[in-house]
């Protein structure tokens, strides 16, 4: 398939979803999703805090885990500026999800996420989503490029350290963050008034999350709530996106393939995963990671509907559509560090269609 046939091919799909009502916002149920989720996150926060039993704390931190993640994926949707026509809506709802109740760099987020990762998905050198060295290794060239204790690093124990390092991972998110805004504040030339806005975001966030709980309670107690929190946070980050780009199934290409085939490119990196009603409300959509990387400005409530029209596609043009359980998904995603895969090459490696009928993985 050349890429302008797939580029037309594309276009007709969209023009099928627009006919059918796919591409009408929906500002009041996402709202309203994201209020709910904002209430578990508080009053899970709340149990915790002030709950004795152990067991209670543990399920309250828990539920609150879910909600906080809840609001970054309800928020996700607005970062696409699918949420509302009105550009302004988005952009608030998502300096409110991402710097302020997250702590999350919203500029950062448009620029790694928006820019970057949704044209190039899993292309080596251009996607820092899908390098994760030097602490770990996930292709063969990161492996042949290592020796000694490094290598053997890679080859016996990453795979033990990765769950370890996933509670680092919202810390880390939050360094990255924070170096993206202040070296956009310094440059003139990239400065923008869309960052002030992300600093002045994240400054309340830790002003409210750090600052003010200290005329409660010990700075113990509130650096300890917070460490957790965020640190729940990362993992919870991973049970959502990791899925969609982690496993073996969701192939590394080289840099110069990225634009060779749109469709094959987006879909040969992307699988989805199932998950039940809780799991749904929760990832907000982003267990349907091939209908979200070939249509990011779709309302998130669409794609369960949309997930069939754009399975009977793929199919037809001979593109891959992987779906797996999302404990299966998960799985595959720890297993890519015990067997790094190979970078693809050669676009005619690539794989074809590989579900059966309602997206069940053959």
């Amino acid at each position: 398939m050349t890429d302008n046939g797939s580029n037309g091919s594309l276009a007709l799909l969209r023009k099928e979803l627009v006919e059918r009502g796919f591409y009408e916002k929906q500002p009041v149920k996402v709202v309203l999703e994201m209020l709910f989720k904002l209430f578990l996150a508080a009053g899970g926060m709340y149990v915790f805090i002030a709950a004795a039993n152990p067991w209670v704390r543990i399920c309250a931190i828990i539920i609150s885990t879910a909600g906080s993640i809840g609001v970054g994926t309800s928020t996700h949707t607005s970062s696409h500026n699918a949420t509302s026509d009105k550009k302004w809506v988005n952009d608030w709802l998502t300096y409110f999800g991402y710097p302020f109740f997250l702590g999350f760099s919203a500029t950062y987020w448009w620029n790694q996420h928006i820019a970057i990762h949704h044209p190039s998905p899993n292309v080596i050198g251009v996607d820092f989503d899908a390098d994760l060295s030097p602490w770990f290794a996930v292709t063969e060239e990161d492996l042949d490029r290592s020796s000694g204790l490094r290598r053997i690093y890679y080859e016996k124990f990453q795979w033990l350290a990765f769950p370890i390092a996933l509670f680092l991972y919202g810390f880390q998110t939050q360094r990255l963050g924070l170096t993206y805004v202040f070296k956009s504040l310094l440059d003139s030339k990239r400065r923008k008034r869309a960052h002030f806005i992300d600093l002045g975001a994240l400054v309340l966030h830790f002003s409210l999350t750090m600052i003010l709980p200290l005329f409660f309670f010990g700075w113990k107690s509130v650096l300890w709530i917070y460490i957790v929190r965020i640190g729940l946070m990362g993992y919870a980050t991973f049970f959502i996106l990791g899925p969609g780009h982690l496993p073996a199934e969701a192939v590394y290409i080289r840099r110069d393939l990225k634009n060779e085939d749109h469709l094959l490119s987006q879909t040969a990196t992307t699988v989805n995963f199932r998950t039940g009603f809780i799991g749904r409300m929760i990832c907000s959509g982003l267990e349907y990671q091939v209908e979200h990387h070939l249509f990011p400005n779709l309302c998130h409530f669409y794609y369960p509907q949309v997930s069939v029209i754009v399975e009977r596609f793929c199919h037809e043009q001979g593109l891959p559509y992987r779906s797996y359980g999302w404990g299966h998904a998960l799985w595959k995603c720890w297993m890519i560090f015990r067997k790094p895969q190979r970078i693809e090459t050669n676009f005619g490696r690539l794989p074809i269609a590989e579900v059966g009928p309602q997206g069940t993985s053959q």
